[in-house]
């Protein structure tokens, strides 16, 4: 079957917050309807243990612009970002978060600077209305992240922008199991830029994003956009042989020319325990790697569709190909697109 091309895509991952998709599809649909554009809104469930697979295909009944993604499971934020992505339509492509702090009223800004030229326009959230305990967590992530691979990051930009078909096609081909949305924008260096927007408080719910999911999404990020850790864990080896060869030279200097006795078994024990210590360290640093490197020889897929409303049939091979789209034309000379992941 052959769409009609959009000008916008929206892609949302939904993940407990059925109180907020009602007013969010309401919004979208007054604030894109003020640009006079034709879009589509495409709601990917991550298994959300509430009523929202329900809401979004009640939804997708009601209105054909309306499309809608059920994971078999939970696989994260940013797998169900890539299974938005991937059976996108839309000339422009605009992802932003469920839960109405981003606001639908400011796409009309990132769609207006991105066509003065630019493949990517990020939303800024200048003033972020986030509690102390994320917004803390957040800049440390970042410091971290900046100092392992050596970039420079805003910490008040997110998932909100607006991305040209051009970086939706490049995002496809980048299959690894460890993802980020805006890293992997960040690191395709297509011409880009940020616009200040509007950033409201979560009306609804909490975020389910925890310290411990905060950390882990920082070492997964460290380990897959940087080998740093473990060139300091070899500098780090050396220096500790080094000191520990000094050392030695100091008490066979000690022992042969002023006499004086060899300390015993507590600094041989410290030593081992300190040694032993570091060794564990390193092997960790080098398991992280060890263990990436075993998820992405597995080759599987990057999410599994349970049900979908709106789109057609999903191949077999879901969450995996390069995902590039071939556009063709109709009788009626109108443009359409046939997307590797829909059968025709």
């Amino acid at each position: 079957m052959k769409l009609n091309r959009p000008e916008i895509s929206i892609v949302t991952p939904v993940y407990k917050s059925e109180a907020s998709l009602m007013p969010l599809y309401e919004r979208l649909k007054r604030s894109l309807g003020k640009i006079k554009v034709d879009f589509e809104i495409i709601f990917v469930n991550d298994a959300s243990p509430d009523n929202c697979w329900a809401i979004i295909s009640d939804l997708a009944e009601r209105d054909a612009r309306v499309k809608g993604i059920n994971l078999s499971r939970n696989f994260g934020q940013h797998h169900a970002i890539t299974a938005g992505i991937d059976h996108v339509a839309g000339k422009w492509m605009v992802v932003m978060d469920c839960d109405l702090q981003d606001q639908p009223e400011e796409i009309a800004k990132l769609y207006q600077k991105a066509l003065e030229g630019y493949d990517v326009v990020f939303g800024r959230r200048h003033v972020r209305q986030d509690s102390v305990w994320k917004r803390w967590p957040s800049r440390f992530f970042y410091k971290i992240y900046d100092y392992f691979t050596e970039n420079r990051s805003d910490t008040t930009i997110a998932n909100f922008s607006i991305c040209s078909d051009k970086v939706v096609a490049s995002f496809r081909r980048m299959r690894e199991q460890n993802r980020s949305f805006p890293l992997f924008v960040k690191w395709m260096g297509f011409r880009a830029t940020a616009v200040n927007v509007a950033h409201a408080r979560r009306p609804l719910g909490k975020s389910s994003y925890s310290w411990r999911k905060l950390w882990n999404l920082a070492i997964d990020g460290i380990v897959a956009q940087s080998n740093k850790p473990l060139k300091l864990s070899i500098q780090f080896g050396f220096a500790v042989a080094l000191v520990s060869f000094l050392y030695g030279l100091s008490l066979v200097y000690r022992y042969l020319f002023l006499f004086q006795p060899v300390p015993g078994w507590t600094s041989v024990m410290v030593s081992l325990y300190f040694i032993g210590g570091l060794l564990f360290a390193n092997f960790g640093v080098i398991g992280l790697y060890i263990g990436k490197i075993f998820d992405e020889v597995k080759q599987r897929p990057l999410y599994i569709v349970q049900d979908t409303v709106g789109i057609n049939d999903v191949a077999e091979a879901e969450g995996e190909g390069s995902g590039e789209q071939s556009y063709t034309t109709d009788p009626m000379g109108r443009e359409s697109v046939r997307h590797p992941y829909l059968r025709p």
